[in-house]
């Protein structure tokens, strides 16, 4: 038997089982933590002495509480570490210095490295920032000079824009003189229209086409050749504003943009490193924001100086024009009003019996008229009243739907609110069927009251169109600076 703690010329890789010594692997694995553990070949593991397999098969076991008992002592027995001395020993002392040389070589060639990248890498950031200051100081530079140009082009803008809206008010000024010339014909032409309408109109007799008559047409046609004329040098004028506007809007956009993209490149001339609002926006030199290049750029206010001066010329033009046809027309007409006063004449035929009969008819037509707006009325009113009824039961029925599971049931109250719901949009589809019967009626009322009224005028003027229509009409008729548009 081996005395404990001897040399051994072997490893155990389980203790040796004896029935009064204790077992090794408890120290063995003591040691686990403080010495790496050799990698053994299988065949290492599974050789054993002979005195452990004399003691193996010596030791007399009779029960399995013999083997338990037996276990815990063989699980406190003490292990030396002189029992792995030879699984430990992997070098030799040749290599411990061989090891220690490569590892002052290896940390020498790290340190010229890391000195060469260093040196490099100072060189390289001195470039750097000299290189981003220059760039920086040309871009400065070229914002700048972008700057002088939009101010440039601003003032150039500016003026135009100016002129634009002085030649917008004149032509402005033009144009409502214009529309006040028009409409003071309106007058003429309307009294000239109702004395041959009311003339046309005239039974029998009365129907003579003699020289009021002529003269009547006559003016009728020089008053709206006059207005036609108007209307086309007014339709221009509007036209031509709305040009000059257009040209004046682009101007104005121009000269705002400007404004803008000025306030801009004032702001990034005078940004520094240490100005406050910088910050990363990273990939956007990337993306191509412009929409032009800067013979582009200077063309297109360009161009639009160029339209705004063609519009300004083509507008003063424009206003000689209506200056000349204001006289003219003016003229024409009061000359054509005079020679029709000159020779109208009375003449009167009455009919009063059909004028009394027009009357009572027309009477009775505005009262049916009110008393269908009335049942209209109604009928509106009846057709709100309606709305409450068929939302309350609508409304029940989308609630009972939400009875969860079996509670969901076809009864009575839900046979009764479809019946309510339908009941109530039938009443609602008869009553608007007869509001629309209503309202039709109501139309039809309305037309008979407006052929009878137009009778019942044609019927007036046949009584008093010389004298107290006609001439009464025509006794009011606008001076010439009225009609070349001052008021």
């Amino acid at each position: 038997m081996e005395l404990l703690g001897s040399t051994l010329t072997t490893t155990y890789t389980r203790p040796k089982t004896s029935h009064f010594l204790p077992a090794i692997s408890t120290m063995a694995s003591s040691y686990r933590n403080t010495q790496p553990a050799l990698g053994l070949s299988p065949s290492a593991n599974m050789w054993r002495t002979n005195s452990y397999y004399k003691s193996s098969s010596a030791l007399p076991l009779t029960s399995s509480a013999q083997r338990d008992n037996f276990d815990l002592v063989r699980a406190n027995t003490t292990f030396f570490p002189s029992n792995r001395t030879m699984l430990t020993t992997r070098y030799t002392p040749d290599d411990w210095y061989k090891s220690n040389h490569n590892n002052y070589r290896e940390s020498e060639s790290s340190r010229k490295s890391a000195e060469r990248l260093r040196k490099d890498t100072i060189r390289l950031m001195q470039d750097k920032e000299q290189l981003t200051r220059r760039t920086q100081e040309n871009t400065s530079k070229n914002i700048a000079e972008r700057v002088n140009d939009i101010v440039f082009w601003r003032s150039e803008l500016s003026h135009e824009i100016d002129n634009m809206v002085t030649e917008i008010a004149a032509l402005s000024e033009v144009k409502r003189r214009l529309e006040r010339a028009l409409a003071e014909t309106e007058g003429p032409f309307q009294v000239s229209q109702e004395c041959l309408y009311h003339r046309e109109k005239r039974m029998s007799i009365d129907l003579v086409h003699d020289d009021v008559e002529k003269d009547l047409i006559k003016e009728v046609e020089v008053i709206r050749s006059c207005q036609e004329r108007m209307r086309r040098h007014l339709d221009r004028a509007i036209a031509q504003l709305a040009s000059n506007r257009g040209a004046q809007h682009e101007l104005e956009k121009d000269m705002s943009d400007k404004v803008s993209a000025q306030r801009i490149d004032d702001r990034c001339h005078y940004l520094r490193n240490t100005s406050d609002g910088i910050g990363y926006y990273r990939g956007i030199d990337r993306i191509e924001h412009a929409v032009s290049l800067p013979d582009s750029w200077s063309k297109f206010t360009d161009d639009n100086i160029l339209r705004s001066q063609s519009e300004r010329a083509a507008s003063q033009k424009l206003r000689d024009e209506i200056e000349i046809l204001l006289n003219t027309t003016s003229n024409e007409m009061w000359n054509q009003f005079n020679n029709v006063n000159v020779a109208f004449t009375n003449r009167i035929s009455e009919t009063a019996d059909t004028k009394s009969n027009l009357q009572a008819h027309l009477a009775k037509t505005l009262q049916e008229i009110f008393q269908t707006e009335m049942l209209i009325e109604s009928l509106k009113k009846a057709l709100r009243e309606k709305e409450n009824p068929l939302k309350v039961a609508q409304t029940r029925l989308e609630e009972r739907t939400r009875r969860p599971n079996i509670e969901l049931c076809r009864d009575n109250p839900h046979h009764r609110l479809v019946g309510e719901v339908r009941e109530i949009e039938d009443t609602i589809q008869k009553l608007q069927e007869r509001l629309m019967e209503a309202e039709n009626t109501l139309q039809t009322l309305v037309k008979t009251k407006v052929a009878l009224e137009h009778d019942l005028s044609i019927k007036a003027n046949s009584l008093f169109l010389d004298q107290e229509k006609c001439m009464s009409m025509r006794k009011s008729f606008p001076s010439l600076p009225r009609l070349v548009g001052y008021a």
